[in-house]
């Protein structure tokens, strides 16, 4: 029997494309499901002077997608709620109290309250401030802050920030969504590593030769060309989805599958990545800002040709580094990532590659060891999206005469019936927040560390001028991405296409 959480959720943001696309459609989902059903309620809040009315009208058309009956749609509308609201504005935080009181007593919330700030960054403060000052906190039931990324634009930004939000609520309290950790497969990771031994007790330098994470789409910046060009791939993908994963790949068992545990172990990982000087910079991490060229087998525009992009940009679109993390498990194992937009195909993925085995015995008998060439090696694959799966590539004899050696692919992959019943990232996320279970979100000290991380890359690029575009659109990436490994003697495993 399900369990129904009672909670009101206020969304400030609610006009937002984020409330629309992913959080009135996942809010849905858990109704469907019980889990939210009669004791719940939903205060919307932006600039826009919405009535009830238009602001039920606007949920009900973000569900088109997962076909409601009548009688759903109109269960579930009826508990939302408009309120409109100057962020600045005292007087409309009072009315937003009011309203908070109201709703709990006709719903029967027990005083549960979660506070989803879908807004700009430098709205969290003075927001979280007014709900304290103007007693929205609720004093008897639970009281939780989701916030979204990007926390802060460097470790200075992020601090103040987190520093504002913190003289209000708790660490505790904190909810820091990544949705990459809401994921099925990256949730998987964990199950993969310590749920089976010939996996774990090989997890170490001795067995494992390089871990490959890539995170790659096929979509340039479409829209978001304005923020995009604020950002770029560095502070967009790498320093919270990369190193996330980056971190559970990582992390040392934890004692017990905890949310506490597991945050202890992904913050000592993290702080384990090496920090580079600007040499080690230079040496290890490259970038790339996409040309013309073809996507889906149409022509698609130069970076610098997208909307609300600056014609001389250096803002990149793509990066390709080697983290090095300084501890007894994974010493000399570079972890290669990369992300890019306008890439080969869309797609992300992690590639263990193991050691080979240290002789080929199946050389010819007149051979030298010394000349033998190395058997493939094995390769365990983690299908995050679009499909979701595991592979693991595995030496075996070809067929014929003679013992040529002929690698062979065990593959499992999500039926398309059982991807249809996954729950969606940010379902995962909400119902996790409504148990108080932060073990899919992050903690202060892993933003904390990633940013310290990140920002030495950052600075060292802001100072070395660069020659863009160097990658047309519809490859896998500039040149210097396919060096970097090879300078190693290595090279990407996954290369839907060579160059």
């Amino acid at each position: 029997m399900t369990h129904e959480n009672h909670a009101l959720f206020t969304i400030f943001g609610a006009t937002g494309d984020l409330a629309k696309r992913k959080l009135y459609p996942s809010l849905f989902r858990l109704h469907r499901k019980k889990m939210i059903h009669s004791h719940f309620a939903v205060i919307g809040t932006a600039r826009s002077d919405w009535s009830n009315d238009r602001f039920r009208k606007v949920v009900a058309e973000s569900l088109q997608d997962l076909n409601p009956t009548e009688q759903e749609l109109n269960e579930f509308v009826e508990h939302f709620y408009y309120q409109p609201l100057n962020v600045t504005n005292t007087e409309e935080y009072i009315s937003l109290q009011q309203l908070a009181d109201e709703l709990d007593q006709k719903y029967q919330l027990n005083g549960n309250r979660i506070f989803y700030l879908a807004m700009a960054p430098q709205f969290f403060g003075i927001i979280s401030k007014h709900i304290q000052s103007e007693n929205i906190i609720s004093k008897d039931g639970f009281n939780r802050l989701i916030i979204e990324k990007p926390f802060g634009v460097d470790h200075e930004s992020a601090t103040q920030l987190n520093n504002e939000i913190s003289a209000v609520f708790s660490e505790e309290q904190i909810f820091r969504i990544d949705h990459y950790l809401g994921k099925e497969m990256i949730q998987n990771i964990a199950a993969v590593r310590f749920g089976n031994n010939i996996f774990e007790s090989l997890w170490n330098y001795k067995y494992i030769d390089n871990i490959q994470i890539t995170l790659a789409e096929s979509l340039g910046v479409e829209e978001r060309g304005g923020y995009y060009d604020q950002s770029g791939a560095l502070k967009d993908m790498v320093q919270n989805h990369i190193l996330q994963i980056v971190a559970l790949l990582a992390m040392e068992p934890p004692t017990v599958f905890s949310d506490e545990a597991i945050r202890t172990e992904k913050i000592n990982a993290l702080k384990a990545v090496r920090i580079f000087d600007t040499k080690e910079v230079n040496e290890n991490f490259v970038r790339g800002q996409y040309g013309t060229g073809l996507t889906n087998k149409k022509g698609v525009p130069a970076y610098r040709s997208e909307n609300g992009v600056k014609p001389d940009s250096v803002t990149e679109t793509f990066v390709a580094g080697k983290f090095l993390i300084d501890n007894f498990r994974w010493t000399g194992v570079p972890f290669y990532v990369r992300t890019g937009k306008n890439m080969a195909e869309k797609g992300t993925r992690i590639n263990i590659v193991f050691k080979s085995t240290p002789i080929n015995i199946f050389r010819s008998v007149d051979e030298p060891i010394c000349n033998t060439k190395k058997l493939p090696e094995n390769i365990l694959t983690i299908y995050i999206q679009p499909t979701e799966g595991f592979s693991l590539t595995l030496n075996g004899k070809k067929i014929g005469n003679g013992f040529d050696i002929d690698p062979t692919k065990l593959m499992f992959r999500q039926s398309v019936e059982n991807l249809e019943n996954t729950p969606e990232a940010y379902e995962k996320l909400l119902s996790d927040c409504l148990k108080g279970d932060a073990t899919n979100f992050t903690h202060w000290s892993e933003v904390e560390q990633s940013w310290k991380i990140v920002d030495v890359i950052r600075h060292v690029w802001d100072q070395t001028p660069i020659d863009f575009p160097n990658y047309s659109s519809g490859s896998m990436g500039p040149q210097s991405a396919f060096d970097l490994l090879e300078k190693d003697g290595r090279q990407w495993v996954w290369c839907p296409f060579k160059k």
